[in-house]
């Protein structure tokens, strides 16, 4: 006995229509920029002020070679650590993150200081921030390798970028000639909303899958 298979077709079809998604970014798409994500690191600009404050109280002045280590070792953790709260999930492993940049930031700090005299006109705290920025963007870029795309490009942003937040600070009439481990509060909101866009930028985008109306017809025997 015939059967009429046109319903069975139509209902195919619309089974099918109503399990394909439609076409366009997905929601929750890797490669639209995540601006909760870039805001919640632009708010760790905080760790900034309190690192120099921590840094100060242990160690005084940054006008020597033990002060610049022990000064930037500090205050680069309190700033890994801020760093790692804002970004956890991208980020990894908090005691890799915080440790290299402390270790990093105690480097550069050491050399960019000693580079200046431990002067603090705007061109030598530039100068000093590009230095801190290079050590410091090196190990942070190695651990974000697996993480982002062009890895590279933070390690090439961290000295401009550090040098920025030494002469915002310095222009917004901070009072630099207290010789601190780290910009204040002007210069670390600059630099984390141009770090933190650069951050969300690189995170590599997930290959979308293929739709159902674009794949092969399969075989059948």
């Amino acid at each position: 006995m015939p059967t009429d298979t046109s319903d069975t077709s139509a209902t195919r079809t619309r089974a099918g229509a109503a399990a394909t998604p439609a076409p366009g970014p997905a929601r929750g798409d890797p490669r639209r920029f995540n601006v909760k994500g870039w805001l919640l690191w632009t708010a760790a600009f905080v760790s900034f002020p309190i690192a120099g404050i921590a840094a100060g109280l242990a160690v005084g002045r940054i006008n020597d070679a033990i002060a610049a280590l022990v000064g930037g070792l500090i205050a680069g953790a309190v700033i890994g650590f801020g760093q790692w709260l804002a970004a956890r999930r991208l980020l990894g492993d908090p005691l890799a993150w915080i440790a290299a940049t402390a270790a990093a930031m105690g480097i550069g700090l050491l050399a960019g200081a000693w580079a200046v005299g431990y002067g603090t006109s705007v061109g030598e705290l530039a100068l000093m921030g590009a230095i801190t920025g290079v050590p410091v963007g090196a190990v942070q870029a190695f651990l974000l390798r697996d993480r982002v795309a062009r890895s590279w490009a933070w390690a090439a942003a961290m000295p401009p970028l550090w040098a920025l937040g030494w002469a915002v600070t310095t222009a917004a009439g901070i009072g630099v000639d207290r010789q601190y481990a780290v910009f204040g509060a002007f210069g670390a909101i600059t630099f984390t909303a141009l770090s933190g866009a650069l951050l969300y930028r690189l995170r590599p985008a997930t290959p979308a899958a293929p739709s159902p109306q674009h794949r092969p017809p399969t075989a059948t025997a």
